[in-house]
């Protein structure tokens, strides 16, 4: 299965449909771009954002247009907003495993952890 994510949207009890999320490979200080996706009804992406076959060892970064996501729903937020985007950077030690990245976020909070 190689890299998924899902994200929930913990103020509205669901998923966070319609967010913007882009993948990146890191070395050092050093980002570079692998690809923009917005989530689906699920939250999930169409697909994984990598396979087993094409993800390599090394280290990720993933970032959430959090404060994107709830202004497109409406939701008030002060200016700034605590939350803008939330990057969560990883390493992939083990090709032959499945990486699940899931965030749990609100316009003040978030959580994540290695799921299956």
């Amino acid at each position: 299965m190689g890299l998924s994510t899902h994200v929930l949207d913990t103020m509205h009890g669901g998923p966070a449909a319609g967010m913007a999320v882009a993948l990146y490979t890191t070395e050092g200080d050093t980002a570079t771009l692998v690809r923009r996706i917005v989530l689906n009804a699920d939250g999930r992406s169409d697909g994984p954002l990598y396979d087993n076959d094409t993800i390599k060892v090394g280290t990720y970064r993933l970032v959430f247009d959090v404060a994107g996501y709830f202004k497109t729903l409406g939701v008030k937020l002060p200016e700034p907003n605590f939350l803008n985007r939330v990057s969560l950077d990883f390493g992939v030690a083990h090709t032959d495993q499945h990486y699940h990245v899931p965030l749990l976020v609100s316009p003040w909070a978030y959580s994540t952890y290695r799921g299956s």
